[in-house]
């Protein structure tokens, strides 16, 4: 009985903190994020201002709430590789895979215009950008590490680390500013896979001789 109450406080959590995810997100791409005001988030959502920081710290937190997807789905890449593969190969066979076989969650290149322009037209959310994307190769680092049996501030494991994320960084923000141009979804899809690859030789190339290349 005791579980089972548990679980349906959590969900009845989950629902609120979607809920207001969803309506500030509505906002942020009808006005434009530094135009949208907590207070008007919560009556939107027909919640409290309090609650609203109980899910969400910050306001940017509720644009960017899929920060612990992204981990996940990058590390769970990681840990699903082939033997020959490298942790970095397989970060570029991803991207592949999310281009070929879309996830809901990251669309990447469909319906996520408006997304994009509304982020760059924030210095609060391209500093957040900027924050998560070293928070990530934070992260990564230390997994590369570990798997290599080496101590999490190993500078070669920080600089594949750094290497891989800034490839994702730079492919991502030059194919929608591709589409953006063009509006040709399929030529930005190349751009992005084509500089992933590239990214991805690149470091497998910076890396050889450590444990962080791959075997090829």
């Amino acid at each position: 009985m005791v579980s089972h109450k548990l679980d349906r406080r959590t969900r009845k959590r989950l629902a609120t903190r979607q809920t207001i995810s969803d309506v500030a997100t509505r906002l942020f791409m009808a006005r434009g994020f530094d135009r949208v005001t907590i207070d008007e988030i919560a009556e939107a959502a027909d919640v409290g201002r309090v609650t609203v920081f109980n899910h969400f710290p910050r306001k940017e937190d509720m644009f960017f709430d899929r920060e612990q997807e992204a981990h996940d789905v990058a590390f769970a890449a990681i840990r699903a590789r082939a033997p020959e593969l490298s942790p970095i190969e397989a970060l570029g066979k991803l991207a592949h895979t999310m281009i070929e076989q879309p996830v809901e969650a990251f669309p990447l290149f469909t319906g996520t215009g408006t997304f994009v322009e509304t982020a760059l037209a924030s210095e609060v959310l391209k500093a957040r950008a900027r924050q998560m994307r070293d928070d990530f190769a934070r992260a990564l680092a230390a997994r590369l590490a570990d798997e290599a049996g080496r101590s999490a501030d190993d500078v070669e494991a920080c600089l594949a680390a750094g290497l891989i994320t800034a490839t994702w960084s730079i492919a991502f923000v030059r194919a929608h500013a591709e589409l953006s141009a063009t509006g040709d979804v399929e030529t930005a899809k190349r751009m992005f896979l084509g500089l992933i690859d590239a990214g991805v030789s690149g470091t497998q190339q910076a890396m050889r001789g450590t444990p962080y290349a791959g075997r090829s």
